[in-house]
């Protein structure tokens, strides 16, 4: 028998003007491994897809694991999804990293350019 509970989610903050407007919460029943929760949020297929995710994850290591604790399962699921978030900022950072270097690099090949272009017609005044 599936159990309820009730919490409050909030969507990310969206950064359209349109979306920006306040919207009112909305209850949505989203299932979760074998258990109904009465979530509230503004978005209600974010929430849904938010619980797709845990109950995915969930199955996912009760079917890899020999536990039949929920509360187990749960927080090993927790776990494999810190993971991955944890892996995603790393590789955000790393691009984050690899763009500011690039764009250093571009900013200091453009300045050498502009000084030889600036040495150039200096150079074509003078003759």
């Amino acid at each position: 028998m599936a159990q309820t509970a009730d919490q409050t989610l909030e969507a990310p903050q969206a950064t359209t003007p349109a979306a920006a407007e306040p919207t009112q919460n909305q209850s949505i029943a989203v299932e979760i491994y074998d258990q109904i929760y009465n979530l509230r949020g503004t978005d209600p297929a974010y929430i849904e897809r938010l619980a797709a995710i845990v109950d995915a994850k969930m199955r996912a290591v009760s079917a890899h694991g020999n536990t039949v604790d929920s509360l187990r399962v749960a927080v090993l699921a927790a776990l494999n999804i810190a993971d991955e978030l944890c892996c995603a900022r790393d590789r955000s950072d790393n691009l984050a990293g690899s763009l500011q270097n690039s764009q250093q690099s571009v900013r200091s090949r453009a300045g050498d350019l502009s000084h030889l272009l600036d040495e150039l017609l200096e150079d074509r005044k003078v003759g």
